[in-house]
């Protein structure tokens, strides 16, 4: 069993970390370092969309090799439809963080987050790299900050567990707030563990675990360009190498994934202008397939999302989205109901509308966090996404974004 603690990317043994003003925004941090003390096993997962910045394809490359050292990252830029500079660019970065902390370029991972299709001020990364180094440290809160875009707060997570006789920690930090929508989204996400795990062992746990938490999110249905999830596994708690499929590794799965999914819901609750963060349970699926499926059409549809933000008990929209998910389910069984803090209320039973007062659903639906359960009666699968409502403030945010 492990241990939540406070916490986030320095948390485990050997790693360090700053952030700073490079100058790429007009006053926030816009550029952190992550840096392990001994080079780390190492795996990713990457956006799916077609277009890629340049730092992911550099980032695609370091995770084939299967070891890194550092993760050098900027917001406020995204290095993305930049042509041959922009890949150029990312190099460059790599090689200025490598000779300053004493490794080869292709162990040193880049990402950037911002606005798409501006080259990159070389200078001012640069500056930045030199800040960054002498200030690493154990504290991990400025390089989490330093990540942030639209974000209103930095997102941390941290955990501990016993793996024979040997402490063994995991940390991260993320950024996201827009741009998120399941199959990777406008997100970055850092991982760092002590860990002594193989390399195909710990891509084939992040690639499992991304798919029940960074996948199972959505904001505003946009996947983005730069999205990267990113895992540092340096070995230095000393303990048996994990192995896939024993004890050691089941323990370790359930600390992964708590980091990963704290991290996720994180995201969720900080998206753009939102209001309410909604939690979407379908249950008693034919398949897991189809139940993540009907999961994420729900918390996708924009309907749905306009529906919470005005506290309306629209539960017609939340079947119509199930309807068209591509899911296999009959909606003459489906049971729905939705709840908060304030109490519950079932909306529907076996596909037909139940009566139900519309006060009571509308005090139940004003509170921040709502739980909304589809009931299949079909088989035996479960999923869980999360989302939030889709607020005026989405929109605002969004129009002034390159300003």
């Amino acid at each position: 069993m492990f241990k939540v603690i406070d916490g986030g990317v320095t948390s485990a043994k050997g790693y360090s970390a700053a952030g700073v003003h490079a100058g790429l925004k007009k006053s926030k941090k816009d550029m952190a370092m992550v840096v392990s003390a001994s080079d780390a096993v190492t795996a990713g997962v990457y956006t799916t969309n077609k277009v890629k910045a340049a730092p992911v394809i550099w980032d695609q490359g370091i995770t084939e090799n299967g070891t890194a050292k550092a993760i050098v990252v900027n917001s406020g830029n995204a290095n993305a439809c930049t042509g041959q500079k922009g890949l150029l660019d990312a190099e460059e970065t790599a090689e200025i963080a490598a000779k300053l902390i004493g490794t080869e370029k292709s162990k040193v991972y880049v990402s950037s987050t911002g606005v798409i299709g501006v080259p990159l001020d070389m200078p001012k990364i640069k500056n930045g790299i030199e800040k960054l180094v002498p200030l690493l440290s154990g504290n991990g809160k400025e390089a989490a900050e330093a990540i942030c875009t639209t974000d209103t707060f930095s997102k941390e997570a941290a955990a501990v567990i016993d793996i024979n006789g040997k402490i063994v920690t995991i940390g991260g930090m993320a950024k996201g707030s827009g741009m998120i929508h399941p199959n990777m989204a406008t997100m970055l996400a850092f991982i760092t563990t002590d860990a002594s795990i193989g390399h195909e062992t710990l891509q084939k746990l992040l690639g499992n675990t991304v798919e029940d938490t960074f996948n199972m999110i959505s904001v505003d249905g946009d996947t983005s360009t730069n999205d990267s999830c990113i895992v540092l596994a340096n070995g230095m708690a000393g303990n048996d190498e994990i192995v896939y499929g024993t004890k050691a590794y089941q323990d370790f799965e359930e600390a992964f994934s708590y980091v990963l999914g704290t991290l996720a819901k994180l995201i969720t609750r900080d998206g753009e202008g939102a209001g309410r963060f909604i939690e979407m349970n379908v249950v008693n699926a034919l398949s897991e397939k189809d139940a993540k499926v009907l999961a994420r059409a729900v918390i996708s549809s924009s309907l749905v999302k306009a529906a919470f933000f005005g506290s309306d008990a629209n539960w017609g929209r939340i079947l119509c989205a199930m309807g068209y998910s591509g899911a296999d389910f009959d909606p003459s069984l489906v049971d729905l109901s939705f709840s908060s803090s304030k109490g519950s209320i079932e909306t529907v039973k076996g596909g037909e509308p139940l009566p139900f007062s519309e006060e009571k659903a509308k005090e139940i639906l004003l509170e921040k966090e709502i739980v909304v359960t589809a009931d299949c009666h079909q088989g035996s699968s479960c999923a869980t996404a999360w989302g939030c409502d889709l607020t005026y403030d989405y929109v605002r945010i969004n129009g002034d974004y390159r300003s």
